[in-house]
């Protein structure tokens, strides 16, 4: 497999990377799990954020079973250090995080928060995701504020299709997202910050998308499963023009698009001895819009991950020039993880990295 992540690191160096782009690149959905091995998915997926990830995935459940409770916490570590300059309670609302990017101008402000309450079985998951993240950064008057807000409540629902044995599993996933967004890059710090307000100055946007992903798994029959992935995700976009003013009456304006991408990914899974396996990963993102983006860099992850007997997990990996790590200890009714990763937040020419810990705690039935 060794050449397979040559040829994918090599090809990088083939794109034009002359230009800058500082903006960070932001997925419909991140997971603890994958963060840990270096932002990768959609090749060792293996639960219920296979809705999410990889609905190809769903064909590699053994049983059925739901997730009622599953708070994932996700902190930048200038977000966390800002509340000594400007102490905040609310790390998703705007209006309260606002003053403490200002407080310190030029550091990033980064919290994701989300949950995902699902029941999936073999071939088939449902599920209902409700996502915050806000990323704010103060120029160096405090005047105004580069400002990205998301607000997502989406209902997802997945299924598979198995073939030849499992060795070609194809998946579907329809979604329906009701999404509140706010992209400005010089928001005022004077200015009023409510949504409602926002929305009638047509700063915050709102809208309902309906769109589909959709996942292909390839597994050779040999010992290490040697395994190719594909997920080509928002099929046709996805524009954000259904039921306005849903949950933002006072919002004329829509969201962006969520423009159709693939995503590709190979991975092994070989079984040491008893009650010890790992899976290793290489992962390249973005490959239909690879060309909007200036650093090549972003789009290439790596991973691994030690499993102990299905109740202890050790997680690595490569993740936009950064090293990761996670753990997990999990029970048959609970699951605790936590994960650090790097997330590129500056150019080509001075990159930049903004470090995060990731905190989860499932309960499973």
């Amino acid at each position: 497999m060794k050449w397979i992540l040559y040829a994918i690191i090599l090809s990088s160096f083939f794109f034009d990377l002359s230009e800058v782009q500082a903006q960070e690149l932001r997925e419909f959905y991140n997971g603890i799990r994958g963060l840990g091995m270096g932002d990768t998915s959609v090749a060792v997926v293996n639960d219920e954020t296979a809705l999410a990830l990889n609905p190809a995935a769903l064909g590699k459940l053994r049983d059925f079973y739901g997730t009622i409770f599953d708070p994932e916490l996700d902190m930048g570590v200038a977000a966390l250090n800002m509340r000594s300059a400007k102490a905040y309670s609310q790390p998703f609302t705007l209006s309260d995080v606002l003053p403490a990017a200002v407080a310190v101008p030029g550091d990033y402000f980064h919290a994701r928060g989300q949950i995902f309450p699902s029941f999936v079985a073999k071939n088939f998951g449902i599920g209902i995701l409700q996502k915050y993240n806000i990323d704010l950064v103060s120029d160096a008057t405090g005047t105004t504020v580069n400002t990205f807000y998301r607000d997502d409540m989406a209902i997802l629902l997945g299924y598979n299709f198995r073939f030849w044995d499992g060795r070609v599993k194809v998946g579907f996933t329809g979604k329906v997202i009701s999404r509140i967004e706010i992209d400005d890059p010089a928001l005022s710090a004077t200015g009023p910050l409510d949504l409602p307000t926002l929305g009638t100055n047509g700063i915050a946007k709102e809208g309902v998308g309906i769109g589909g992903d959709v996942g292909l798994i390839l597994t050779a029959p040999w010992t290490v499963l040697p395994t190719l992935s594909a997920v080509l995700r928002d099929v046709g976009n996805t524009p954000y023009d259904k039921s306005p003013g849903t949950r933002l009456s006072t919002s004329s304006a829509r969201p962006a698009s969520s423009v159709q991408d693939l995503d590709v990914g190979i991975s092994i899974i070989p079984i040491h001895k008893k009650n010890l396996r790992s899976s290793w990963t290489v992962e390249y993102r973005n490959v239909m819009t690879a060309s909007t983006v200036s650093d090549k860099a972003k789009l290439i992850h790596a991973g691994a991950e030690l499993n102990f007997g299905d109740v202890f997990f050790l997680r690595t990996g490569y993740s936009q020039r950064y090293v990761t790590a996670g753990f997990e200890l999990a029970s048959e009714k609970f699951q605790f993880q936590l994960a650090t990763y790097g997330e590129e937040i500056g150019t080509v020419d001075v990159p930049k990295e903004d470090r995060r810990y990731v905190f989860k705690f499932s309960f499973r039935f």
